[in-house]
């Protein structure tokens, strides 16, 4: 589905304005079951998605093939001034032709249970079909000698070989860590969640790990569901997914509860998890959306978490490097601002705020101090004001030049926040005399990735004081904005709005 449809049809569901508390808890709760040891899996106990697992093991095979050629091509060639040209294109040739042999038998296909015992000898018969057909077309095209190719037969199987045992090792020892189990809810315990479960059950080796059952009321007093326990309501697990590591939620509620399976999606839309709809025997107008299996049977994709597989990796990857080369370039504002501070007033350099991160989680935020010691207000229960009496000289030109964020820079190598995503909030912040989470529907839905340094909200003017819950709810609109339309291209161009026209305005103080 895409991010328009998704938008809309949330809006569509539910009428703007604050959702009453007591709304949540109307419907009769199941009995809950305390949870097991299969269900502790804390959420640093960071999962790895086989998909990622697949494209290093490809990768290490295109580079395992192209290098042992290129090695093979200069043992044989150094010192003679033999040409080299023929034998570099059979290399590409060949190791183009060895990576599509390897892919068709499966050699890049990895599940959580591992890649299976035939790997290596599905590997070595394609590397021997490899080399029988480069020694065919170096025999067609005359090549003045083919003793390279004998090198690179036994050094790329070598070379290929020690990559997978390598990577499997590593497989093993991430499979034995559980992070590359598919951990799953299921919402509702009626016959739906009740076949699906039974042929988990039946077939183990293919099934991911129920981590409990959920249901809003429908389970009566029931206990467990097909020998997994219920271990309460969908905002129970909400709350779950927020501490522990759940990667997916299978919804299974029968399509007569339309408004139930509305109020189950909405809740959660604002969780950093895939979301499956079991369609069972029934179709469901969701409008285009795709499928993926889990466990070997076919859901359909309701909605995704923002960043996954090799989009993490991209997201993380450009967090670190430009946190570390920003660090570098900046050292010297860093050391200025600092003494700065420790000259103007007594008191510590840095500020720690807790503050809420990815998934709810409260993370401590690094300041420059900009108040004075004795006046500072770690919760944000009151927000800044212009000319605020608590604020410094000092304070009040970090704050207006928006220096006294840099040491988030150090949060962003850590791992708790990006440079760019959905600011941080402190967590008494408020619009006017409204929590934020009270004042705006799906607030907490912003938290579905790491908080930023800069964002979409701020290069578009909305920072500072927040008065009024308008401002809070155009702050939250652009943040999803962000989140449904992330790209690499979209932070380096935020990035540079924020560089040349978002350090300083009317709004910062």
């Amino acid at each position: 589905m895409s991010a328009q449809s998704r938008s809309s049809a949330m809006a569509q569901a539910i009428p703007p304005g604050p959702m009453p508390k007591q709304a949540i808890h109307q419907q009769a709760r199941p009995k809950a079951v305390t949870p097991g040891a299969a269900l502790e899996v804390p959420q640093d106990v960071a999962p790895i998605s086989t998909r990622v697992v697949a494209g290093l093991l490809a990768t290490s095979d295109a580079a395992a093939m192209l290098v042992s050629g290129a090695a093979a091509i200069w043992i044989d060639l150094a010192g003679t001034g033999g040409a080299w040209h023929l034998p570099a294109l059979i290399v590409l040739f060949g190791a183009l032709l060895g990576f599509n042999l390897l892919q068709l038998a499966g050699g890049h296909r990895v599940t959580p249970q591992g890649r299976g015992k035939r790997s290596l000898a599905g590997m070595a018969l394609a590397w021997g079909i490899t080399m029988a057909a480069m020694l065919g077309l170096g025999l067609l095209a005359e090549a003045p000698s083919l003793q390279w190719l004998a090198y690179w037969a036994i050094g790329g199987l070598a070379l290929l070989a020690a990559t997978r045992l390598g990577l499997d090792r590593m497989i093993r020892q991430w499979r034995a860590q559980g992070r590359l189990d598919q951990r799953v809810a299921i919402i509702g315990c009626g016959p739906i969640a009740q076949r699906l479960i039974r042929h988990y059950n039946v077939h183990p080796q293919s099934a991911p790990r129920i981590v409990g059952v959920y249901d809003d009321g429908a389970c009566g007093d029931q206990a467990r569901c097909m020998g997994h326990p219920i271990r309460g309501t969908v905002d129970d697990l909400v709350q779950d997914s927020r501490r522990l590591r759940i990667d997916a939620v299978i919804v299974a509620v029968p399509p007569s509860a339309d408004w139930r399976l509305t109020a189950t999606l909405n809740k959660l839309s604002l969780t950093p998890v895939d979301v499956r709809l079991c369609a069972g025997e029934y179709g469901v107008e969701l409008g285009p959306v795709d499928s993926s299996q889990i466990g070997g049977l076919t859901m359909l994709n309701v909605m995704d978490r923002p960043l996954r597989d090799w989009r993490a990796i991209a997201k993380e990857v450009e967090d670190r490097v430009l946190a570390a080369l920003i660090l570098l370039l900046i050292s010297p504002v860093l050391a200025a601002c600092a003494i700065a501070i420790r000259l103007e007033t007594p008191g510590p350099v840095l500020f720690k705020q807790k503050r809420y991160g990815l998934n709810n989680q409260l993370i401590e935020v690094l300041k420059f101090r900009s108040m004075y010691h004795h006046k500072g207000d770690a919760n944000a229960e009151q927000l800044t004001r212009r000319n605020d009496p608590r604020v410094t000289r000092v304070g009040a030109f970090l704050r207006r030049t928006s220096l006294d964020e840099l040491p988030q820079f150090f949060n962003v190598l850590r791992g708790e926040m990006s440079i760019v995503g959905p600011r941080p909030h402190a967590t008494a912040a408020k619009a006017g005399t409204v929590l934020y989470q009270d004042a705006v529907r799906y607030y907490d839905a912003r938290h579905r990735m790491k908080p930023g340094i800069t964002g979409w909200a701020q290069v578009n003017g909305w920072r500072g004081e927040t008065e009024t819950i308008e401002q809070i709810e155009r702050r939250v609109e652009h943040d999803l904005y962000y989140i449904e339309n992330w790209s690499v291209g979209l932070d380096l161009w935020i990035i540079l709005r924020t560089i040349f026209g978002g350090f300083m305005g009317r709004h910062a103080y």
